[in-house]
C-alpha cells in the first residue's frame, strides 16, 4: 500500500512540474518571452493618429508620412560612418553619442537613431541602406497641423523620456507621446495602440519570416478621431487681435462650459514643433524670456481680477443680507480709512449699487466689503464665509476641467490673515484690497470666463473644458453636470442689469455694439515687478469680462491685456468685437477693429530692460504699429473673413484631405 501511496506522489510532483514547463513554455515562453529572445526580431507597427476637428467640422490635425531610420546596436557591423553621418546630416560625434545611449538602454531591442527623414531624405538614403548592416528604415506617421492658430489649443507631439519609460511600459524608446495641449490631455484616446510582428532569424542573424506563422502578431489600432469644442475662426480672430499684446482671452458657451476659444499671446506656429527641427524650435521658444511664448497666459497666468471682481462682492452682499440695492454710499474721490484713501475715479455720488457697478466706484464696494466681514463680531468667521462664497464661482482650484496645464489662483481666508498678522489682530480694513480685486486675489483668465458664465447662468456653471466628442465614445458626465454657487437665483437680476449698464451708460459706453445686448465689467489691476530686488510698478493691466446676449447667452469671456492702461482701452475693445464675430460673425464697429491692430503694446514690455518709465497714466501715448506691419494684419484679417463656419461649407473644401 505504502508503495502505491509513493507511487502516486511521484507521479503527481511529476504531473505538477510537467504542466508548469507547458505553461512557461507555450504560454510565458509563446508570448512575454518573446520579447526578451534575441532570436526573434520585434517590428512595431505604429497607428494612425486620430485626426482633431474644431466644432464646426474643420479640420485641424491630421497625420503625414515619416520616415525613422532605426537600429539595433548588437546587429550593426563596421561602416563608413563618414558616409553615413553625412547622409543624416549629423556629426560623427552625434553619432557616437545616440549609439551609445541606445547600446545602454538595450543593445538588443531596436531604438529610433534618426527620426522624422522628410521624403527627399528618405529617397536617397533608401538606396544605401543594404550598406550599412543592424539599421533599417520604420514609416510611421508625423503630426500635420493644417493650421497656424492655437498652438497653446493643439500642442505638440514629442519623444518618450526615460522617465515616461519608466513610469508606463507601453512606451519605447523612440516612441512619440503628447507633449502639450490636447496631444497631451487626450494622448491615449489619440495615440490608438501599436501593433507588433515577430520576426524569426537564424543563427546569421538573418530573417527567416514570421515566427511560428505569425500566430502572436497584432495588428495596430488607429487612435480615435476627436471634436473638439474651439471655434477655428473665432479662436484666429482673437489672436489677431492680440498681435503686438500680451495676454489672454478665453470664451466659454454659458449653456454648455464649452471653450470656444482660447488664446495666448505671444503664440506660435504648432508646425515649428514638428520634425527634425523639433528640438531646435523648441530650445528657441523655451529660451525666449521676453514674450514666454510656451506659457499659457489663458491657464497659467495669475492676475489680480482687478474691477470685475466687484460683482461678486456685491453677490455676497446680498446673500448675506448686508445691503440692498437701493443702499447708498458717497465717494469723494475715494474711501478714506485708517488715515489711507483708496482712490477713485470722478462720477456721481452718492451711488446705489447699479451705479456702484457700472460706474465702478471703488467707494462703494469698499463700504460692501467691510460689512460682508463686519458681519459677525469675528472678522475671521466673516472672511471665511466671504472665501467660500467666492469659491463656489470656481476661483481659488482647478476647475478639475481636461486641460493639461492650469494654476489654482489665489482665494485668501482667515488662515491667510492670521499667518500674516497673527490671530485677533486683524479686521477688514487689513484686506480692504480685496474689495476692487487686488490685495490677495489672484485668479486665471479661464476662472474668470467661468465666474462669468456663473453669473450669465443667475447662479451656475459647467466645468470649463476642451472636448466636445469623441469617436465611439462619450465625454465625462462631469462636463454635463452643472456646478451651483451659493448665492441665489434672485440676486442675479440687479447685477447683470448692473453690467448691461456699464454699455449703456457706463465706464463701456465707448463700446457698445448695435443690435447685441452685452452685460460686461471694465477692470483696471495695478501691476507691479521686482527689477534688481526691488518692487517697481509698471504700467496698469487692461482686463473685460462680458457675456451677451443678455438673456439666453451664448458667449462669456474674459481677457487680460498685460501694461493695458485700462480696461476699456485695450480689452474692452477686443471684448465687444469678439462677442459680435462670434454671434453675427460680422463686424459694425470697424473703427474699434483699426485701432485694436493698428497699435501694439511692445514697447511696454521692454520698458523694464530699456530703463523707460512705465506710463500708469491713462492719457499715455500709444505705439503704432508701421504700415507694412498694418496692412499684413488686414491682409490676414480678411483670410479669417473668408472662412466659413458652416459644417457643409467645411466638407466640401476639405474633402480632399478626408
Amino acid at each position: 500500500m505504502r508503495r502505491f501511496l509513493l507511487v502516486g506522489a511521484i507521479a503527481a510532483v511529476g504531473l505538477i512540474f510537467i504542466s508548469r514547463l507547458f505553461y512557461l513554455q507555450i504560454h510565458e515562453g509563446g508570448i512575454l518571452d518573446l520579447y526578451e529572445d534575441n532570436a526573434i526580431r520585434k517590428v512595431y507597427d505604429y497607428p494612425k493618429r486620430g485626426f482633431v476637428f474644431d466644432r464646426n467640422g474643420e479640420l485641424l490635425v491630421s497625420n503625414q508620412p515619416s520616415y525613422d531610420v532605426m537600429f539595433i546596436p548588437r546587429e550593426v557591423k563596421p561602416l563608413d560612418t563618414l558616409e553615413f553621418c553625412k547622409l543624416l546630416k549629423i556629426e560623427k560625434s552625434r553619432f557616437k553619442e545616440i549609439f551609445e545611449k541606445a547600446y545602454h538602454y538595450s543593445p538588443w531591442l531596436p531604438s529610433v537613431f534618426i527620426p522624422h527623414l522628410s521624403k527627399e531624405d528618405y529617397a536617397s538614403l533608401q538606396e544605401k541602406m543594404r550598406k550599412f548592416e543592424g539599421f533599417y528604415i520604420q514609416k510611421r506617421s508625423l503630426r500635420h497641423y493644417e493650421t497656424s492658430i492655437g498652438a497653446n489649443v493643439l500642442g505638440d507631439i514629442g519623444e518618450v523620456n526615460d522617465a515616461i519609460i519608466a513610469r508606463d511600459p507601453y512606451y519605447k524608446m523612440g516612441d512619440l507621446i503628447g507633449k502639450q495641449g490636447i496631444e497631451t490631455s487626450y494622448e491615449k484616446t489619440l495615440r490608438g495602440v501599436k501593433g507588433i510582428k515577430f520576426i524569426q532569424k537564424d543563427r546569421f542573424n538573418r530573417d527567416l519570416g514570421p515566427y511560428k506563422d505569425g500566430i502572436y502578431d497584432t495588428l495596430p489600432k488607429p487612435g480615435s478621431d476627436i471634436t473638439i469644442t474651439i471655434d477655428a475662426k473665432l479662436q484666429a480672430y482673437g489672436e489677431l487681435l492680440m498681435q503686438n499684446k500680451h495676454g489672454g482671452i478665453i470664451a466659454i458657451e454659458p449653456s454648455s462650459g464649452e471653450i470656444l476659444a482660447m488664446v495666448s499671446t505671444p503664440t506660435y506656429n504648432p508646425n515649428l514643433l514638428v520634425g527634425r527641427q523639433r528640438s531646435v524650435n523648441f530650445s528657441k521658444l523655451y529660451n525666449d524670456s521676453i514674450n514666454k511664448p510656451l506659457y499659457d497666459r489663458g491657464l497659467q497666468a495669475m492676475y489680480p481680477p482687478g474691477s470685475p471682481f466687484k460683482i461678486l462682492n456685491a453677490l455676497i452682499g446680498l446673500q448675506e443680507g448686508v445691503v440692498t440695492t437701493e443702499d447708498r454710499f458717497s465717494c469723494n474721490h475715494g474711501y478714506s480709512y485708517g488715515g489711507r484713501k483708496m482712490g477713485c475715479h470722478s462720477h456721481a455720488s452718492p451711488l446705489n449699487m447699479n451705479g456702484g457697478i457700472y460706474n465702478s466706484c471703488n467707494a462703494y464696494f469698499a463700504n460692501v466689503y467691510r460689512r460682508i466681514i463686519d458681519k459677525t463680531k469675528d472678522p475671521a468667521v466673516g472672511m471665511d464665509i466671504w472665501s467660500n462664497h467666492v469659491k463656489s464661482f470656481g476661483l481659488g482650484n482647478y476647475l478639475n476641467n481636461d486641460l493639461s496645464v492650469g494654476q489654482p489662483g489665489k482665494i485668501p481666508n482667515s488662515k491667510t490673515y492670521d499667518q500674516l498678522y497673527g490671530e485677533h489682530r486683524w479686521g477688514s480694513t487689513f484686506n480692504l484690497s480685496n474689495a476692487i480685486g487686488q490685495g490677495e486675489v489672484l485668479t486665471t483668465p479661464i476662472q474668470l470666463a467661468n465666474m462669468t458664465a456663473a453669473i450669465a447662468n443667475r447662479g451656475y456653471y459647467f466645468t470649463p473644458h476642451i472636448i466636445k466628442h469623441i469617436e465611439g465614445h462619450t465625454i465625462d458626465a462631469k462636463y454635463t453636470t452643472p456646478n451651483h454657487t451659493t448665492i441665489n437665483k434672485e440676486h442675479f437680476e440687479p447685477i447683470v442689469q448692473g453690467m448691461f449698464d456699464v454699455y449703456n451708460h457706463g465706464t463701456a459706453a465707448g463700446v457698445q455694439v448695435k443690435g447685441i445686448e452685452i452685460c460686461g465689467k471694465t477692470g483696471t489691476a495695478e501691476n507691479f515687478i521686482k527689477i534688481n530686488g526691488e518692487r517697481m510698478q509698471l504700467t496698469d493691466h487692461s482686463i473685460f469680462i462680458a457675456f451677451a446676449p443678455k438673456d439666453n447667452p451664448k458667449i462669456a469671456l474674459a481677457i487680460f491685456v498685460e501694461n493695458g492702461y485700462f480696461g476699456a482701452r485695450f480689452a474692452g475693445k477686443i471684448a465687444s468685437l469678439m462677442v459680435e464675430k462670434y454671434i453675427n460673425d460680422t463686424i459694425t464697429r470697424p473703427d474699434l477693429e483699426n485701432w485694436v491692430l493698428r497699435y501694439s503694446l511692445e514697447h511696454e514690455y521692454a520698458k523694464p530692460y530699456s530703463g523707460e518709465p512705465f506710463g500708469i497714466n491713462r492719457n499715455s501715448t500709444l505705439d503704432p504699429i508701421s504700415e507694412p506691419e498694418y496692412l499684413e494684419l488686414k491682409e490676414l484679417l480678411n483670410k479669417i473673413n473668408s472662412k466659413s463656419r458652416n459644417p457643409e461649407d467645411i466638407k466640401k473644401n476639405q474633402g480632399a484631405n478626408l
